[in-house]
């Protein structure tokens, strides 16, 4: 078990704090997600899946814990921004350490549904049931994030 550990302990805490970006109850969700792949260990048919599965639990956890402290509104001061196009190099000069940080301050919902879609690959419509919001909700969530990464960055160029 130690070994098993060892291998997915980092990938899952660095999954759980993107979600709820706070290292203490990502280290809760951590050792429950651990102790319960641990005692549903025999429900898992392929061993080389415990790794996606394990990070299914971490991400539910994760999400559940947010969807306790957080009411994910639509944001209407952003669906004007769907027609915008996004310059995918403004951002190649910036350390990942600068984007790393600019993620952590994004307002949850808008983190949440960030993290979920660009990050863990999750679709609106999966992002929209597991977090029991609308899909436009989601994408205008996921667009707001974008807004405030891209102004946040952007000052990053200039400092």
């Amino acid at each position: 078990m130690q070994t098993i550990y060892e291998m997915f302990s980092k990938e899952m805490m660095a999954t759980s704090q993107r979600i709820t970006n706070h290292r203490s109850d990502s280290e809760d969700i951590l050792q429950e997600a651990f102790l319960t792949s641990f005692q549903k260990i025999s429900l898992l048919k392929e061993d080389q899946k415990y790794g996606s599965w394990l990070k299914r639990i971490v991400i539910n956890s994760s999400l559940k814990l947010i969807k306790s402290r957080k009411n994910f509104n639509s944001l209407n001061e952003v669906e004007h921004l769907e027609s915008e196009v996004i310059d995918q190099k403004w951002y190649e000069e910036i350390s990942f350490e600068v984007i790393q940080e600019a993620i952590h301050q994004l307002p949850d919902g808008a983190r949440a549904v960030f993290s979920l879609y660009l990050l863990e690959g999750y679709k609106h419509k999966e992002i929209a049931e597991v977090l029991d919001i609308s899909v436009s909700t989601s994408k205008s969530q996921y667009r707001y994030a974008i807004k405030l990464l891209r102004e946040k960055l952007s000052h990053s160029l200039y400092e």
